[in-house]
């Protein structure tokens, strides 16, 4: 069932944004600058709020969205298997959301349009005692939510980069996420794949064994994980308003890697993390900040290439990205914000 979060302000929120805002402003525009703007077409922007915390640069970004001229901002939540199927439902405007995913709906057409990188890591793969490395996945049971989902993606990928085939070497098993934990300690499954703070606790309790870090592994820690994207009806209609979104998105980036405490803290005062310890250790460990620095478009070709050779898309990486992919805002934005 739908949830709606319009959050009230209280002094110590407004406070808090306001330091946060001008965190952001180090990194920013000139002063003025977004004023000089056409106004945004729409003033109404809902989010995508799910159940990890690596979605931090756009939960941290509300009292951005208000500086670039929102003043309905809503966060919702949604019993859907990923952030993309609530964006292509109309429930959203624009959100974070995984590449691999964010493929297999614009392989069959869907009007999805990626915008930005927003960080790089984020999930890992975890095995039982009974698998050392990723080629012992072999023969052995691996848990997902569903067929084609995050982790269906992803773990296809990590075994066809270590040469087994995902098709016919993995006994695929449907599983709750919330189960999954319990399975792979009773030893019914062999492996799921976690992001944090899921991931955090299991390796803080020693729950498992890291078979794949998306954050430090290569060549997975080399490519964007997440992507902004919206829809290409809210591009089309609304291309001011994307374009202020984007920014605000992408300056909280810059946000949580410079002030990883606030932000933490934020997080956990609005109940979208559970716990501080987990949150700032997440902060620090991803690389924030840098969406600068990552290309991505070679990560839709990276992602695109690996998914048309495991047979999870038809569509070749160029037309991918020639159909899917709009970076107008984004190279305007690389000018505009400070290096």
């Amino acid at each position: 069932m739908k949830k709606e979060s319009a959050e009230r302000w209280s002094r110590r929120d407004f406070v808090g944004g306001l330091t946060l805002a001008g965190t952001a402003g180090l990194v920013g525009l000139r002063p003025g600058q977004t004023d000089a703007e056409p106004a945004p077409e729409t003033t109404k922007l809902r989010l995508y709020q799910g159940p990890v915390t690596c979605l931090a640069p756009q939960y941290v970004a509300q009292e951005l969205f208000y500086g670039e001229g929102f003043t309905d901002v809503r966060y919702v939540t949604f019993k859907r298997p990923s952030a993309v199927e609530v964006l292509l439902s109309g429930e959203v405007d624009i959100t974070s959301s995984f590449v691999p995913t964010d493929l297999v709906h614009i392989d069959v057409g869907d009007p999805l349009v990626i915008l930005a990188g927003i960080h790089i890591g984020c999930v890992g793969l975890f095995g039982s005692a009974r698998v050392k490395s990723t080629p012992d996945l072999k023969g052995k049971t691996v848990a997902v939510s569903g067929r084609r989902t995050d982790e269906h993606l992803f773990i296809s990928m990590f075994a066809a980069h270590v040469g087994l085939d995902p098709q016919t070497d993995i006994n695929w098993v449907i599983t709750r996420w919330v189960d999954n934990v319990r399975l792979l300690t009773e030893g019914k499954i062999d492996a799921f794949m976690a992001g944090p703070p899921l991931s955090l606790e299991m390796q803080e309790k020693r729950i498992g064994r890291v078979l794949v870090n998306t954050t430090t592994d290569k060549p997975w820690s080399h490519y964007f994980c997440c992507m902004v994207a919206s829809s290409k009806e809210f591009v089309r209609k609304h291309p001011v308003a994307t374009k202020r979104a984007l920014r605000a998105i992408l300056k909280s980036a810059e946000v949580c890697a410079l002030e990883p405490k606030r932000v933490a803290q934020r997080m956990v005062d609005r109940g979208q993390a559970s716990r501080y310890d987990y949150a700032l250790q997440m902060l620090k460990e991803l690389p924030y900040g840098k969406w600068r620095e990552y290309d991505p478009e070679d990560a839709v070709r990276f992602y695109a290439l690996w998914m048309r050779e495991v047979g999870l898309i038809k569509t070749s990486p160029q037309k991918i990205i020639a159909e899917g992919t709009d970076w107008r805002f984004l190279n305007e934005l690389k000018k505009e914000l400070k290096g």
